[in-house]
């Protein structure tokens, strides 16, 4: 391993600190989201424009007549393109949190390797592969680390005081890192991010493609206190693995708040892996993916009670989920220093 971040003294900030940008990209795959596309454009664009007064938008387009339409269309919701700086590239997909960079303090940044969620077999998801091209050459006035293993954004969470949160269904799976041990694993989460102790839950929600992301069960929310989620239907498919998290995280010093599950499925019946805790911090909004669900509302206090000083907006994902993810998973922050 060479020289790693936490030598010299950087780490990954937590999701509340200060941003200078997010970074989004513009969805276009009918693939992706198959006869929905106006509705997650809409989506988009009512997150564009509860982002305006929070921080700037780095966003990626896939060509010129892509970026002018796009700017037509946010346009038409009153939305300040000064506020968006667009990269014309070819990427295959949105989920910027898995395929994008992991921002440390001091303008220094990691770029982990991606391999489409280990399912190379898929040819919808070797697509994916050149979304592993776009950010090696990211301009930014700090320096870039190279592990040189799988690691997609989703898979972790930390708090910005030394702690990571993650699965062992994604992180010890080995259609990632299958050379790698559990120990050689945690030294590289804890020189790449910059921590002391690393929190292994077991699982994600049931048919979630990216083998069980944190981001979807249990999230940092201060420093001291984590937000996980619990569902009370012991005959539902999630039940026993959320109560291990549960279980686990109790053992934890941190104080623990629970949030209920949305219940959502696909046209075809199966049962979507739909979570309010995949919700995006900004420096003045917290947007939360809601599925017109009866637990819609009181997620929303809960996330709001935990975040007083920004305001908590409510998105509808119910057209997102059909990609696999929403709003954390699209999202990744630049951290302002």
């Amino acid at each position: 391993m060479n020289t790693t971040p936490k030598q010299l003294g950087l780490s990954m900030p937590a999701e509340w600190e200060i941003h200078s940008a997010v970074w989004l990209a513009w969805p276009f795959d009918q693939t992706t989201f198959p006869n929905r596309m106006d509705r997650v454009e809409k989506s988009y664009c009512k997150i564009f424009k509860a982002l305006e007064k929070s921080e700037r938008v780095e966003l990626l387009v896939l060509n010129d007549d892509t970026k002018s339409s796009v700017e037509k269309k946010l346009q038409d919701y009153n939305i300040d393109l000064k506020q968006i700086t667009f990269h014309v590239v070819n990427y295959a997909d949105v989920w910027t949190r898995d395929f994008g960079p992991t921002f440390l303090n001091n303008n220094d940044w990691v770029k982990w390797e991606y391999n489409a969620y280990g399912k190379s077999d898929d040819p919808y998801f070797t697509d994916l592969l050149k979304d592993n091209l776009v950010f090696n050459n990211l301009k930014t006035p700090g320096n870039k680390f190279s592990p040189g293993i799988v690691m997609e954004g989703g898979s972790i969470e930390v708090n910005g005081q030394g702690t990571v949160m993650t699965t062992e269904q994604c992180l010890l799976n080995p259609n990632r890192n299958p050379k790698l041990s559990k120990n050689e694993i945690e030294k590289y989460l804890k020189g790449y991010l910059g921590v002391e102790k690393i929190i292994w839950l077991k699982k994600g929600l049931i048919n979630d493609h990216t083998d069980g992301h944190i981001d979807d069960v249990a999230r940092f929310v201060a420093e001291d206190k984590i937000l996980c989620t619990y569902e009370d239907d012991i005959s539902d498919e999630n039940y026993e693995i959320l109560k291990s998290n549960f279980q686990i995280l109790k053992k934890e010093p941190f104080e623990l708040i629970t949030i209920p599950m949305p219940h959502m499925k696909y046209g075809d019946g199966t049962k979507a892996p739909v979570s309010y805790v995949n919700f995006y911090i900004a420096n003045k909004v917290v947007l939360v993916p809601i599925f017109n669900d009866p637990n819609d509302e009181k997620a929303l206090k809960i996330i709001q009670n935990c975040f007083p000083d920004r305001k908590v907006v409510g998105i509808d994902a119910s057209d997102l989920i059909y990609g696999g993810g929403t709003i954390h998973c699209m999202t990744q922050q630049q951290p302002n220093f």
